[in-house]
């Protein structure tokens, strides 16, 4: 069984950066063939890195830092007037938790939110392999969170569960269901059943004060931040932050 100890990090040749434009990045990425359990990925998260399908990854760039760890206090967390709306508007919503797998059904509406709402990022064209790899291989006490209205599937939530809380990886919803803010819905719903499990963080990623597309992730507080190697409570509208 692998440890923080005995893991082997790899660092990636300088790439174009997925969020800044004009800027390069690097990735340091754990050794895929190290046996990374719920006990190790939870130390690495509380690290800063992040799980996608396999790979076990973290920003590890020479001349920026703009790319912050965030997570947020499930115990002191209430809503604010727009994510009670949120829970109102979706009272219609049923929500169902499944083991993280592959299947038309929930391809079809990947590859829908893909071509529709992605079709300028690294994800497109969807495809099945593409899926099945980020979304379900390497899969480790990981869910799949279904939102429906009656018989059809309007969401997607993937998330993993950690020692000491809930990793949120990706949401996918129906382009047809804009109004509803699911994105919204589905953290909200992680955070309450984090809340229930006794688990004190939702882990959001990373958060990038130059990237409008990371701006969601601050509109739920309080909300911590990974800075020179410790969790510290932050203000993200402060320019200091």
């Amino acid at each position: 069984m692998s440890s923080l100890r005995t893991l082997v990090f790899f660092a990636t040749p300088a790439h174009t950066c997925s969020y800044l434009p004009g800027r390069e990045a690097t990735t340091m990425f754990v050794d895929p063939r190290a046996n990374v359990d719920k006990r190790l990925y939870s130390q690495l998260t509380a690290l800063g890195f992040r799980r996608s399908g396999s790979h076990y990854y973290r920003p590890h760039c020479e001349y920026c830092n703009a790319c912050v760890p965030v997570r947020l206090d499930t115990r002191a967390f209430r809503p604010d007037r727009s994510q009670r709306r949120v829970w109102k508007r979706n009272e219609d919503v049923t929500f169902n938790l499944v083991p993280a797998r592959f299947s038309e059904r929930f391809y079809q509406l990947y590859a829908r939110y893909i071509n529709e709402r992605h079709s300028d990022g690294d994800m497109y064209p969807p495809s099945r392999d593409q899926f099945q790899s980020f979304l379900v291989e390497g899969a480790t006490n990981s869910w799949f969170l279904e939102m429906s209205v009656g018989d059809e599937l309007i969401g997607l939530a993937v998330l993993d569960e950690l020692e000491d809380g809930l990793s949120a990886i990706y949401t996918i919803f129906s382009p047809d269901h804009d109004q509803r803010s699911l994105g919204t819905l589905a953290i909200l719903w992680q955070i309450r059943e984090a809340r229930e499990r006794g688990l004190p963080w939702l882990y959001l990623g990373y958060w990038i004060r130059e990237s409008r597309k990371m701006n969601y992730k601050t509109r739920y507080r309080p909300i911590e931040a990974l800075i020179d190697g410790s969790w510290q409570e932050f203000d993200p509208d402060s320019d200091k932050s």
